[in-house]
């Protein structure tokens, strides 16, 4: 296999506001695309509310690579329609990670990251010590739709066997 610098943990915590695309709701399920790599969420049933909470595994091999999301309703009989869609740009995450930082008191925020047209976030999101490690809490902002969000986390792991983030130019 081919090398790679880590893995990311994607939590998938829960959609809000999104777009009906039933009569008055919808069966929503998160698709997840970095590379070639594809996972996806369950689907929540007859909700435009859903909360996952699901964790998926990503592994990265170049931190310009996005994670894309797109949030679909489940049709039984009918093609599943599109909900809309975001994007999280690792870089500030990762930038954070490499500075190896250890023993920070919980909620320490290490970075904020402001809303801006390069990304989707909808508000000021955090990097931020956590049970011993660094992660990012994010609201993204759908597009192609006219509204709806999406609330998830990010956190790093290194293996063993991995290369790590020391020799990354950012």
């Amino acid at each position: 296999m081919e090398s790679f610098l880590g893995l990311i943990k994607l939590r998938i915590k829960k959609g809000s506001n999104l777009k009906a695309r039933d009569t008055r709701t919808s069966d929503p399920y998160v698709s997840v695309t970095m590379g070639e790599q594809q996972l996806r969420t369950s689907v929540v049933r007859g909700t435009l509310n859903p909360e996952w909470n699901e964790e998926l595994t990503l592994y990265v091999k170049d931190v310009n690579t996005p994670i894309l999301l797109t949030v679909t309703d489940k049709d039984t009989f009918t093609p599943d329609d599109n909900m809309g869609d975001a994007e999280i740009n690792l870089k500030p995450y990762l930038e954070c990670v490499k500075m190896e930082l250890s023993d920070l008191e919980e909620g320490h925020i290490v970075k904020q990251i402001q809303p801006d047209e390069t990304n989707c976030l909808t508000e000021d999101s955090n990097c931020i010590w956590k049970n011993n490690k660094l992660i990012q809490e994010m609201t993204l902002r759908l597009r192609n739709v006219n509204h709806g969000e999406i609330t998830v986390e990010i956190g790093w792991l290194t293996l063993p066997d991995s290369k790590g983030l020391s020799q990354v130019e950012f």
